[in-house]
């Protein structure tokens, strides 16, 4: 009997609070920048909008985009096109089979700049004046498709929409869809441009973000005794995924080796997490499992880590069910400390900085963390940290309002 596949990662990209690039954000992030800032908005006064800062990307789509381009596509899947583009050149890939290449893309809300926007025109100037391209470019699988079309990706554009797990679930069906031989590489990722005045409004009105107004950058402080909420971010991020079989016969670089992956769902609340986290506790169980792993191989995690009340102890519960007594040897990263809470998109930047941890066998810190709360006992890095010597192997965590739980293992190479 064929065992399964070793999938590997062999392109990275990425556009976010931090900078316009994955090497770009992930050295900001072990510098221990903060990509969150006060908004310069005319909205945010117009609106009276009660949260007035975010973590918007640095480097703005029209800023390396063609105008053509930026008119035909939502903020979200311009941020997805930037992030697998430079993913796409990071892998090298020079001669492929369109029909073996297959998108697995992700979003939480899709276009609501365009929706949103669209509804504007027509109140203020009529019907006559709403673009035509308004309902391709307000389709959650828009970014999908702008990436299979630009890079030429014909074995399917396919989307999952799971809240704040998103791109996660695509990471570990990605890995699922290689297994299955129905492409030889596979682009996946996640992107979110949703910072707009209704949507930070809705998460405000359910005490959900962060008021922290007097310092934005050290607002997002996740496993704070003192943490009031997650910080609204934008971005994407993306990895080019391929059988170990294909990357090697064509000389490519390998970052790390995606293991497997654990879908669950609460069954819960609409919002709120399972209070014990076990859900969290079996989607990790599962990924495990596909990967060949014990909870003692594992040396990191990143953390979904939200900086949210219920959410970071619940997360902490499920670690601490999942591990045990292992957990006080794990190195654990919560990362949106510096990102802020990038929704459909966290996932994928998260699993990047996973990646790259393991690549460069150290921990990125977690920012702003001043007083742990005496509840969530655990090893986090607030400063980067070297990792052990020898083979490793690491998870990312993400969890979306629906009760979508989904994690993913990795490896080192």
């Amino acid at each position: 009997m064929v065992g399964p596949k070793k999938i590997v990662v062999t392109g990275i990209g990425a556009t976010t609070p931090l900078g316009g690039t994955a090497p770009e954000s992930w050295q900001a992030l072990l510098a221990g920048a903060s990509g969150t800032r006060t908004m310069q908005h005319e909205w945010v006064e117009k609106y009276q909008v009660p949260v007035n800062f975010a973590a918007e990307a640095l480097v703005r789509p029209e800023e390396v985009m063609e105008r053509v381009e930026l008119k035909r596509l939502d903020p979200s899947a311009q941020f997805a096109l930037i992030a697998a583009r430079e993913a796409w050149a990071d892998a090298g890939v020079e001669d492929f089979d369109p029909d073996r290449l297959l998108v697995d893309w992700a979003t939480g809300i899709g276009g609501v700049w365009t929706l949103l926007d669209a509804w504007d025109v027509l109140r203020e100037r009529g019907p006559r004046r709403v673009m035509p391209m308004t309902v391709p470019m307000i389709m959650p699988n828009s970014p999908a498709a702008a990436v299979s079309m630009n890079l030429n990706a014909r074995a399917g554009a396919r989307t999952v929409v799971s809240a704040c797990a998103s791109s996660t679930e695509s990471l570990a069906n990605a890995y699922d869809h290689l297994q299955q031989g129905l492409a030889d590489i596979v682009i996946t990722g996640g992107s979110e441009s949703c910072i707009h005045p209704i949507t930070v409004s809705s998460f405000a009105a359910m005490h959900a973000l962060s008021t922290r107004a007097d310092d934005p950058a050290r607002a997002s402080r996740p496993y704070d005794r003192d943490r009031d909420g997650f910080v609204m971010g934008e971005g994407a991020a993306a990895l080019i995924l391929e059988t170990e079989e294909h990357a090697t016969a064509r000389g490519a670089k390998i970052y790390a080796e995606v293991a497997g992956g654990g879908i669950t769902s609460d069954s819960y609340h609409i919002t709120a997490p399972d209070p014990e986290g076990l859900g969290a506790t079996r989607a990790t169980k599962l990924a495990l499992e596909q990967a060949g792993l014990s909870t003692s191989d594992i040396v990191h995690v990143n953390a979904h880590a939200t900086s949210t009340g219920v959410g970071d102890i619940a997360e902490y519960k499920a670690l601490r069910a999942i591990f045990g007594d292992h957990l006080d040897s794990v190195a654990v990263s919560a990362t949106k400390a510096s990102t802020g809470h990038l929704l459909g998109g966290t996932g994928a930047l998260e699993a990047m900085f996973t990646v790259l941890a393991l690549r460069d066998r150290i921990a990125p810190p977690t920012i702003n963390l001043e007083n742990q709360d005496p509840d969530i006992v655990l090893d986090v890095v607030t400063s980067p940290r070297e990792l052990p010597a020898g083979d490793l192997a690491a998870v990312s965590n993400s969890f979306g309002f629906g009760g979508h739980n989904a994690v993913v293992a990795f490896k080192s190479v």
